[in-house]
């Protein structure tokens, strides 16, 4: 049931709550706002009607308006975002320390609000927090690379595998460099965007990483080698099989720090006019 409720002592007739609903199943009634019964199967639980009530008169699904954060003062300055934009790096050296499980709590909780195709919310985040666990994955990993190597059967374009599972046997981490953590994003194959989706909330979790002081590394190799190579190692993960795997990372405290934005040359801006 959407528990769809307006106090009307403090709803201010504004209309503002109709005007934005995706789904054009709010009216406006006596001049407040109402469900029109026909269309309440539309809903696609996306609060935008909470959110756009100034006067917090409007409730849904139970919830109290008082319980969010408001956002007026709260937000970062466009200056402050360019400069996470432009600032975060790509980090491949880490301490062995992992980060505060609370820490790690407040990031998935956060990245759970991330934008997805419908507002399905069906990304499944898998996180490897635990060190033992850490080590198991890396070691299935490299176990299954070394066998495929062995046997001279690595896929046509990913033949340089062989360096890395050779770096390995002699201490060098290329494919989780030492990171203490791992997140894995993957969303059903039957959902309206699932690669995208998996996308957006790693990113997402990228960014909010950076501002907490974490280093993250968009970890295409490991990529690789758990779906592709060895899919033995991947199987570790529990991923649903009828999920699309969007990406992983491999994440904690960097032991590098970055003082500057690098200036980057590349990519393109076309601005399209059509008369």
């Amino acid at each position: 049931m959407l528990q769809f409720n307006i106090d009307k002592d403090l709803c201010i007739k504004c209309g503002e709550c109709a005007a934005d609903c995706p789904s054009n199943i709010i009216v406006m009634d006596d001049e407040y706002p109402v469900i029109a019964e026909e269309r309440v199967g539309q809903c696609i639980e996306c609060q935008h009607c909470f959110a756009v009530c100034q006067p917090g008169a409007l409730s849904i699904f139970g919830l109290n308006p008082q319980d969010s954060i408001p956002l007026k003062g709260n937000m970062p300055s466009s200056e402050a975002m360019g400069t996470l934009i432009m600032g975060r790096r790509s980090v491949r050296r880490y301490k062995e320390k992992p980060v505060d499980s609370a820490l790690l709590d407040t990031l998935m909780e956060t990245v759970r609000s991330a934008p997805t195709g419908v507002n399905n919310r069906s990304t499944l985040y898998t996180l490897v927090e635990d060190q033992e666990t850490m080590s198991i994955l890396k070691e299935k990993t490299y176990a299954g690379l070394k066998k495929v190597v062995d046997n001279n059967a690595l896929p046509q374009g990913l033949e340089f595998f062989e360096g890395i599972s050779k770096a390995y046997e002699k201490g060098v981490d290329v494919l989780f460099r030492g990171a203490p953590h791992f997140l894995v994003a993957s969303t059903p194959k039957n959902g309206p965007s699932p690669e995208a989706d998996a996308l957006i909330g790693l990113t997402y979790f990228e960014l909010l990483a950076n501002s907490y002081g974490l280093g993250v590394v968009w970890d295409g190799l490991a990529k690789w080698a758990m779906l592709d190579i060895a899919p033995e190692a991947g199987e570790v993960l529990g991923i649903p099989e009828d999920h699309t795997v969007g990406y992983m990372l491999a994440f904690g405290l960097p032991a590098v720090k970055y003082h500057r934005t690098v200036q980057r040359v590349g990519g393109t801006v076309n601005k399209l006019v059509l008369r």
